[in-house]
């Protein structure tokens, strides 16, 4: 797949299933996160793998949390199951670092943008996925039990697999719609 296309034509999708991006992979995958923007080389992310056995963890990890936190009760009963959709959950964190230079806030979109990179990477390799954020993504009891430092913000659930359907083409969108010349 040519990189303009990929570009032009990426799509989220839902329905993922077996296999999932593994081994080598998944080391490619990871490759392109580490080439994102990162003024000063600061590397401010990270990534928690959770595959095979390491969803149900993920799921129990949620369960307890939209617990702790008091969710609704769809929220809790869901939870367990929310990894389960895909074959491969990865959770970007970002991690700020110590710097007079690079703010927070530039760090965070560095995070950001390794997870796009690894949704680009995997659609090119053959996969597809969608990056999830919600309620997960901001409970601080999930964060705990994830281990995150206070600091540390989940920039969103990147979930990968093979889609289980085809894709329509995506929708043209006429860029002028957003675009302001000064």
């Amino acid at each position: 797949m040519d990189a303009l296309s990929l570009l032009l034509n990426r799509r989220s999708t839902t329905a993922l299933e077996d296999p999932g991006p593994s081994g080598a992979e998944l080391e490619i995958i990871l490759r392109a996160a580490l080439r994102v923007p990162d003024f000063q080389a600061l590397r401010p992310y990270a990534f928690l793998i959770a595959e095979g056995e390491g969803r149900a963890r993920l799921g129990r990890l949620m369960q307890e949390a939209a617990i702790a936190s008091g969710r609704p009760q769809g929220d809790v009963a869901r939870a367990a199951g929310m990894p389960l959709r895909a074959p491969l959950v990865i959770i970007v964190v970002a991690k700020a670092r110590e710097s007079t230079i690079v703010s927070r806030f530039e760090q965070q979109l560095s995070a950001g943008c390794a997870v796009m990179a690894m949704q680009m990477a995997a659609v090119a390799l053959g996969y597809s996925g969608i990056w999830r954020s919600g309620w997960p993504m901001f409970d601080p009891h999930l964060a705990t039990a994830l281990e995150l430092g206070a600091d540390d913000r989940m920039v969103g659930f990147l979930y990968l697999g093979t889609p289980a359907r085809s894709l329509a083409p995506a929708a043209p969108v006429n860029p002028q719609a957003f675009t302001r010349r000064l």
